[in-house]
């Protein structure tokens, strides 16, 4: 006979892990699989071995192995969700030479211009008016700012 406390327990379990995991694929990455993951087969276990569970002494032995095997079973997951990379770090010196468009038109002597270079905007300077939409080279860099020029539109591009 299914013991109604035993039920409601194990179906608790399971829909709480349940909502976790789902929140999991909304928002990957916020670490949730792993208590899911432990608690969708701790539910599972009590449904469907509540004696050997509760009245054995190998009861806690077993939901400690299941709940050990079940987070093993979710790290390639957050491998491939995030993988070990280094810190990026962008400095106005490694910027030299490269290409980008101006955003904001660059004034000369003002810091008011802005130049997308990849998928960061910079304060630009340059000793000429430089309007939006045009493709410039970094120069230098100085503080949080980029020296630039022009890229000549007869030339080609590194």
């Amino acid at each position: 006979m299914v013991d109604l406390a035993n039920l409601s327990i194990a179906a608790v379990l399971i829909i709480v892990g349940s909502a976790l995991f789902a929140f999991e694929l909304i928002h990957p990455g916020a670490w949730l699989l792993i208590p899911a993951s432990i608690m969708i087969a701790a539910g599972l276990l009590y449904l469907t071995l509540p004696g050997l569970l509760l009245n054995s002494v190998f009861g806690p032995s077993i939901v400690v192995l299941v709940a050990l095997a079940a987070a093993l079973a979710t790290i390639p997951y957050y491998r491939w969700v995030a993988p070990i990379h280094k810190p990026m770090s962008t400095t106005v010196q490694s910027l030299e030479g490269q290409t980008g468009i101006v955003v904001t038109p660059v004034v000369p002597d003002s810091l008011t211009g802005k130049v997308q270079i990849q998928s960061e905007v910079w304060s630009a300077r340059s000793d000429q008016p430089i309007p939006a939409g045009t493709k410039v080279r970094v120069v230098s860099g100085e503080g949080v700012s980029v020296l630039v020029r022009p890229l000549d539109v007869g030339r080609a591009e590194n």
